[in-house]
């Protein structure tokens, strides 16, 4: 039942609304109502009521309603028909108000009429209580406006809808917007919006300031952690700081030309530099996008770490830097704090350092040197290195304008003075170069000067005082009682198990310059020198790794004859030759060239003799040391023509033999600390791994069948191991290459001489020799050889080093190739007047014809003399120390 009839508040309950269907029975009522009848059946035609005329029950007042037409009869249709007369229902009493009217609500307020609806029927779920939810809707009847209904979209089959072209375009460019929106945020406003924020938050340092952190002195401890080996304190000669306009614009041309061509125009950083650099980095080429400013505020901070962080930061100093200070300011600061090697911050002291002037008088040539130096200070000794940096920035130097091309065409690479002639000693009791050798070390590793006075470094070296001490008074008593005063000797001792260079002695700490003024002694230790026949065990390493054994069989008689060479091969006399059949271990205890020139010719090839001794630990130039392994000719076989090591390199080769194998990368530092003992790196990161083959049972089988090769070398040459301990070694000796001024007899005389060898425990290289192509003779007007003075030297510092130390030998290994034990060959020939080990001291004043016209393989010998200190060795026959050997002389 519904509420259609229910009485307003406080009031009685109404009558039905409407009257009774005729014949249908009363349904419930309200209390003191009839009851109310039944809903017509559904589909029924409506009955009307019984006087059509009489309207509906209405309001006192109003107009009588007219009565509604039933269904389908003139009249509103659905319209229902009024009460029977007099307006009240069956059983309502007189004076009551007629059946279906409602009170009006309290207050007199007249409520609006109920919109007229069709009767309920029974059957409606609102009456049953059964309503499920029925759409009028779904009608039938409702057809007929089907036609007006908007139709459903069309789906795929995931059940999105299905868009048109238009739509499709529409949303694609919707998305574009979107992603474009995402893009201008994520690129542009808030690297923006950061930007700013650093700006503020940043500090610019200045010059000033960032000098005042390099007063901290750098310590040098010896091998043992404790012993201070000295101090270095930065002097104020060796940094002078310039004001804005004392630079040339020369020089700033030429810095600019080398760092940052567009350093006047850009505000701190360069786009374009930092797009090119990335494109560099994704393609694996090289060149950064830093602009001097940049670099000004990373040397000032001491801050490269490879981050994101610092490099924002960085550029946002830079910016802010550029607003703060004048461009003169700023490129004055950048020359007055960066490192240019050879000990020399700022481009005052750099210009002392290499050409003995000040900033102001350098010229175009000379500043190009100096600004291509700035990005590798510590190769500033590498010709190559130099010359090719020299060669870039005065390319640029034209490109930019700021030099004439005819200016450029007759500009000549400038020669700087000798290293450290004009700079006095800093270190106490420490050597200068050792010094300087340690310092390019940690400048190689991204420790350059500046970074170890900034944080108070503090540097302990592998040098061992014990063996420092032997080193220095070997080379004394080896030296003492010589009167040739081109002789010179240099001394240095590796540590087989580490790399780490025990002793170095380089020569004399000062000598007299030409106007008889102290200077400071060149590092003989470090100067490239034609190796001789030091060389063949590298001939001999490759030819092991080839499967080849010290019983293999060669021809080694003397004056022997190759394809392709005019001259005949010699050894260095009957001594030194071993007939037809020679093992290579009897080649290599008694030097026979011969044996050794044609293993290099047709076997090893000397390619495969350069990569030996590059495995051993040999340094060349395109490596960072100072070697030149030249396989251009078979000369590197006997060590001659443009081969050249250094001592250190020769040392730290052989300690490869000693190690049985192992290669550990040569160094000075052990470790290296800041003033507060935080550890930058220590000797563990030291590079060690097998030398000659990958397997390291092979690698030690090869390095221990070279080392019983050279074991009975050192008996042969005359000498002896400590006692207690074994150990193997080879001599070498190097022709002088006469002039045509020369007399006759200086065809006998040799300009280098060495004697390399090891133990278990140590590994040493000595060389006497002469600054370049010189003649040299002993104490008794002799000409001297690798077991004159070298070797014996060599003898005294094993002795006084391993003095009380314990005995030691050398691991046993299996022989490769042939074993030379179970070989079987004829001896040669014994000479029917023996030779001394030495040559006399006289000689005939016509060399033997040999010697006339000497060769370096085919053609005539180039008989010029070597140059200064550093100078490219010459020439020489044979390499040096095969071809065209006087009888008696030593290979």
């Amino acid at each position: 039942m519904t509420d259609d009839n229910r009485s307003w508040p406080n009031q009685e309950p109404d009558g039905p609304r409407r009257g009774q269907w005729p014949g249908e029975e009363a349904g419930p009522a309200w209390p003191g109502e009839s009851p109310r009848r039944a809903t017509p059946p559904r589909g029924n035609p409506g009955p009307s009521w019984p006087a059509g005329d009489e309207g509906g029950q209405q309001w006192p007042g109003e107009q009588p309603r007219r009565p509604q037409a039933p269904r389908g009869q003139s009249g509103a249709a659905g319209r229902r028909q009024p009460p029977p007369p007099g307006g009240r229902g069956p059983g309502q009493s007189p004076g009551s108000p007629p059946q279906g009217f409602r009170q009006p609500p309290p207050g007199g307020r007249r409520p609006e009429p109920e919109p007229e609806r069709e009767p309920d029927l029974i059957t409606h779920h609102a009456h049953n209580g059964t309503e499920d939810g029925y759409e009028p809707y779904d009608d039938d009847r409702f057809d007929e406006f089907a036609d007006d209904v908007e139709p459903q979209p069309e789906l795929d089959e995931k059940g999105r809808k299905v868009l048109t072209p238009a739509q499709r375009k529409k949303r694609r460019w919707k998305i574009i917007r979107r992603v474009a929106y995402a893009c201008v945020g994520v690129f542009f406003v808030v690297p923006a919006i950061a930007f700013v924020i650093t700006y503020f938050l940043v500090d610019v340092p200045t010059a000033e300031g960032v000098a005042a952190l390099q007063s901290q002195p750098i310590t040098y401890y010896y091998a043992d952690g404790k012993t201070v080996m000295g101090k270095e304190v930065p002097k104020s000669g060796n940094r002078q700081l310039l004001k804005p306009g004392e630079i040339p614009d020369v020089v700033k041309h030429a810095v600019y030309s080398a760092e940052d061509a567009t350093f006047e125009t850009n505000s701190g950083f360069d786009v374009t530099g930092i797009l090119r650099a990335v494109f560099n980095q994704a393609t694996g080429g090289q060149g950064g996008g830093s602009t001097i400013s940049q670099q000004f505020i990373k040397k000032a901070t001491e801050n490269d770490a490879p981050t994101l962080t610092r490099k924002w930061t960085e550029l946002a100093k830079s910016f802010k830097m550029n607003n703060q200070q004048s461009k003169e300011e700023i490129i004055t600061g950048y020359l007055n704090i960066v490192y240019f090697g050879r000990g020399a911050n700022g481009i005052q002291a750099a210009a002392k350092s290499y050409f003995n002037k000040d900033a102001k008088d350098l010229s175009a040539s000379e500043a190009a040197l100096l600004a291509g130096l700035i990005q590798g200070p510590s190769k500033s000794e590498n010709q190559d290195y130099a010359q090719r940096r020299w060669t870039y920035v005065m390319d640029q130097m034209v490109a930019n304008k700021w030099l004439r091309a005819d200016e450029r065409a007759t500009a000549q690479f400038p020669t700087p003075i000798p290293k450290n002639a004009n700079k006095e000693q800093q270190s106490g009791k420490m050597s200068y170069q050792l010094q300087q050798r340690i310092k390019e070390e940690l400048g190689a590793k991204g420790y350059d000067e500046t970074k170890l006075f900034s944080t108070g470094a503090k540097i302990y070296t592998t040098i061992d005082p014990a063996a420092q001490d032997a080193a220095d008074q070997a080379v004394q008593e080896g030296m003492k009682g010589q009167t040739d005063e081109n002789l010179l000797a240099a001394l240095v001792a590796v540590d087989p198990k580490t790399g780490g260079v025990l002793a170095y002695n380089y020569g004399p700490e000062t000598v007299k310059d030409k106007d008889g003024k102290d200077q400071i002694g060149q590092d003989r230790a470090n100067q490239a020198r034609n190796p001789g026949s030091s060389i063949k065990p590298f001939d001999l390493t490759g030819f092991l790794k080839m499967g080849g054994g010290l019983g293999d069989i060669f021809d080694g008689s003397d004056k022997r004859t190759f394809p392709g060479v005019a001259k005949p091969v010699r050894n260095a006399g009957e001594n030194e030759s071993c007939g037809t059949q020679c093992t290579v271990a009897k080649a290599m205890e008694i030097s026979a060239n011969t044996v050794f020139y044609d293993m290099v010719l047709n076997h090893v090839k000397p390619s495969g003799v350069a990569t030996a001794a590059k495995q051993a630990g040999v340094r060349t130039t395109d490596e960072g040391g100072t070697a030149t392994l030249f396989a251009g000719d078979n000369n590197i076989s006997l060590g001659g023509g443009k081969t050249a090591v250094a001592p250190r390199d020769m040392a730290a080769a052989y300690a490869s033999f000693a190690s049985g194998g192992t290669y550990h990368e040569q160094h000075f530092v052990s470790k290296l600390t800041n003033a507060q003992d935080e550890v930058e790196f220590d000797e563990n990161n030291i590079k060690s791994n097998p030398a000659f083959d990958n397997d390291a049972a092979k690698s030690q089988q090869i390095a221990g069948n070279v080392t019983e090769a050279l074991k009975p070398v050192i008996s042969h040459s005359g000498l002896k191991c400590p006692s207690g301990h074994e150990c193997a070694g080879k001599t070498g000796t190097q022709q002088y290459a006469p002039k045509d001024s020369d007399p006759a007899s200086y065809g006998n005389l040799n300009a280098q001489t060495w004697m390399v060898g090891y133990t278990p425990s140590v590994s040493a290289a000595v060389w006497v020799g002469g600054d370049g192509n010189v003649p040299l003779h002993d104490a008794k007007n002799k000409p001297i050889f690798g077991s004159t003075i070298a070797g014996p030297t060599w003898a005294n510092f094993l002795n006084l080093y391993l003095k009380g130390k314990p005995a030691e030998k050398f691991d046993k290994v299996d022989p490769l190739g042939k074993n030379v034990n179970e070989v079987t060959t004829t001896p040669p020939k014994p000479s029917d007047t023996p030779t001394p080990q030495e040559p006399p001291s006289t000689t005939s004043s016509q060399p033997p014809p040999e010697t006339s016209t000497e060769t370096e393989t085919s053609s005539s010998r180039t008989r010029t003399s070597r140059p200064g200190p550093g100078g490219t060795t010459p020439s020489l026959p044979g390499g040096g120390d095969g071809l065209g050997r006087p009888p008696g002389s030593e290979g």
